[in-house]
């Protein structure tokens, strides 16, 4: 072994230099900026629309190459925020993120086959993304539910009333979803889509029993997927591996290489692989699952 070969001198001077090299590496840690959307003009008082002043801050982070945009105390009600490259968004407990209503909130996104509203959270072609903390993320999905509801059939690929998803990582590669507490999600809660190296640890995705289509977590044409110690209680699927819709005109990739383990799956409809998978489903393992009232 290396110290085998070193004088006690040399020894020491390894030992310090592997110090410097961690100091540094804390350092930079540290120094990366935190950018708090309260200093961009957001109220956190659950009545005023706070979506500027997030962006804001996330924006002011993405320029300085990245960062973290936190959400200390405080209801933020916001409409769609959109995450770039390098950006962490930090949810204190006591800090809920909290969807607007209403249709006119949510523009209508043109690369879809079917023009969904957009997602509350989302990140496209976006490198080292991250949603962290003990706070919530929170669709306010009760609204939407009720218009679905009322319209008979209201299927996945649509009726005529297209609901927003409410997180998206759109072709992002190396994202982290850790600690949070997501709910009441208009429809899909939390979605990689065309995304690589995803890893989801330790949260918490809630809906009512009779929520329509509040699918926990739906990895879709994604590879390298870690979903890990998730506490699923919803309406709908728990999970569900999708890679594309039916009779779809393609290509579509293949979801593979996916591992769930030590998930606890309440209300829904268990671990599902599709419906839609017309691109394929390929290497997943799931193990310690634990259904209770699946």
């Amino acid at each position: 072994m290396i110290w085998r070969r070193l004088s006690f001198k040399n020894f020491l001077f390894f030992l310090a230099v592997s110090a410097a090299f961690a100091a540094i590496s804390a350092n930079a840690l540290d120094s990366s900026p935190v950018c708090n959307p309260r200093a961009y003009g957001a109220k956190g008082d659950g009545v005023s629309k706070d979506t500027a002043a997030i962006q804001a801050a996330i924006e002011a982070c993405a320029l300085q190459g990245g960062g973290t945009v936190r959400l200390s105390t405080g209801t933020y009600l916001s409409a769609p925020i959109v995450l770039k490259s390098n950006i962490t968004l930090q949810l204190d407990k006591g800090a809920p993120l909290l969807g607007s209503t209403g249709d006119e909130a949510f523009p209508r996104l043109g690369n879809r086959p079917v023009p969904d509203p957009q997602p509350l959270v989302s990140a496209t072609k976006a490198t080292h993304v991250a949603i962290t903390g003990e706070g919530v993320i929170d669709g306010n999905g009760e609204t939407w539910w009720q218009e679905a509801r009322s319209i008979r059939d209201h299927g996945v690929l649509g009726s005529g009333h297209p609901r927003p998803k409410l997180i998206i990582f759109d072709h992002c590669q190396h994202v982290r979803v850790e600690g949070v507490t997501i709910q009441n999600s208009p429809m899909w809660q939390l979605v990689p889509y065309y995304s690589d190296d995803v890893v989801i640890r330790n949260i918490r995705i809630l809906a009512p029993p009779r929520s329509p289509n509040t699918d926990a977590i739906d990895p879709f044409s994604s590879s390298h997927v870690v979903i890990d110690h998730v506490f699923a209680d919803v309406g709908d699927d728990n999970i569900a591996i999708k890679s594309g819709p039916i009779n779809s005109p393609g290509p579509d990739d293949p979801t593979h290489d996916v591992t769930i383990t030590d998930c606890t799956f309440m209300h829904g409809h268990g671990l599902s692989i599709g419906s839609e998978i017309a691109g394929g489903v390929q290497n997943i393992r799931a193990e310690r699952i634990h259904f209770e009232g699946t």
